[in-house]
């Protein structure tokens, strides 16, 4: 009765080893090897002198027509007004045909405005002498402005007004599908690095992912499952069990430490697919943890906790985790092909490991929620929100 006790513990150790070598590299596992004028100008006015008092005057008929402006000193101004011409082409050097074209002088708040000719040109007469702006326009062309002074009695050529063609500003607005909005986030993830070589590609920081599709479930979990620093784990474990002489019906030397590494491998490999990639396929179910990152300690603790048996569906909703539970099952029992007789278990222990798998999934979600984040680096700035 003492060997048969004796013997059920030793099992029951073997198959613990087990269930943590597959959650230590699973989907959710690698966690576990981790622990920014106003001045004014008061214009001076121009202030009449007072005129002193005279005596007025009486003016006669001949006095008050040299008040007026005769025709000589109308003529006098006219002889101070100058023209402006000019003509509107395009780049290319050919005319601009009814190009609107607006004058407007200093001082002077109403503008002349006129359209450019068969030939391009235009001209503006009695142009008062000072400062003056052109501004032409044309349907399809860029406005253009010419700003000169014109001088008494000039006739100012103006040099040719070039009009470029207007450019055309389109808003295109480019919308993302599901499948293309998933694969840049996956891109995302596939860059999470604990310590910044470990993977932890099966956790988002993005609340509202959108949902992956069969190929990016499997795409995900082959990634995991070749990962360079997978490897390495797998190897270092196999080490460590082949020293203390764990299923030593594997034997030592390189044979057992083949042997080792090779159902250690594919525990891993395994649980990923079935538990990441197969289930989830099958269930339309989400693999991934959903980080939640606000609240109380508390509330992100049973969080965390209870994503090890409910997961997001495909469809956004939460729902039961039957990937995880069931994968959990199944790669325990599928383990027991590959090792040694003696250390298989039975179909009970394949039941208490693989309720001891969903208990370190947990585990693993709270190392998730309180600290992998912290070990990180570089991760994209995305605001947390309760899911």
């Amino acid at each position: 009765m003492g060997t048969m006790s004796f013997a059920k513990k030793d099992s029951c150790k073997k198959s613990l080893g087990r269930i943590i070598r597959r959650h230590r590299f699973g989907a959710d596992s690698l966690v576990w090897l981790t622990l920014g004028v106003l001045g004014w100008a008061h214009p001076t006015l121009a202030r009449p002198q007072q005129a002193p008092n005279i005596p007025q005057i009486e003016t006669t008929p001949s006095d008050t027509h040299g008040t007026d402006t005769s025709p000589a000193q109308q003529s006098s101004d006219q002889q101070f007004s100058g023209s402006l011409i000019g003509t509107v082409v395009d780049k290319t050097g050919a005319a601009v045909v009814g190009a609107r074209v607006k004058l407007t002088r200093e001082g002077n708040s109403q503008a002349q405005e006129l359209e450019s000719g068969d030939d391009g040109q235009f001209t503006f007469t009695s142009i008062p002498p000072g400062p003056f702006q052109l501004t032409v326009t044309a349907a399809s062309f860029s406005t253009q402005t010419f700003s000169g002074t014109l001088h008494p009695g000039e006739i100012c050529v103006v040099p040719q007004i070039a009009l470029a063609i207007a450019a055309n500003v389109t808003q295109v607005q480019v919308t993302l599908s599901t499948v293309e909005l998933a694969e840049v986030q996956i891109k995302e993830e596939e860059k999470q690095r604990v310590l910044g070589f470990i993977p932890n590609f099966y956790v988002s920081y993005i609340p509202n992912a959108a949902p992956l599709n069969s190929k990016q479930k499997f795409e995900l979990a082959w990634k995991t499952s070749i990962d360079p620093v997978t490897f390495g784990l797998v190897g270092a474990t196999a080490g460590i069990e082949q020293a203390a002489d764990q299923y030593n019906g594997f034997g030592q030397g390189a044979q057992g430490y083949g042997a080792r590494y090779g159902t250690a491998f594919a525990d891993s490999f395994i649980s990923t697919f079935i538990g990441a990639a197969i289930l989830p396929s099958l269930l339309k179910q989400d693999p991934r943890y959903f980080y939640k990152g606000t609240g109380s300690t508390k509330s992100r603790l049973l969080y965390a906790i209870a994503n090890a048996v409910i997961c997001k569906g495909d469809n956004g909703r939460w729902q039961p985790n039957y990937s995880n539970v069931l994968g959990s099952f199944a790669a325990g029992g599928i383990s027991n092909l590959y090792y040694p007789p003696k250390d298989r278990s039975g179909a009970a222990l394949t039941f208490e490991n693989g309720f001891i798998g969903i208990g370190t999934s947990a585990a693993a979600n709270v190392i998730q929620e309180f600290l992998i984040r912290k070990l990180t680096p570089n991760l994209p700035n995305h605001s947390p929100s309760n899911p």
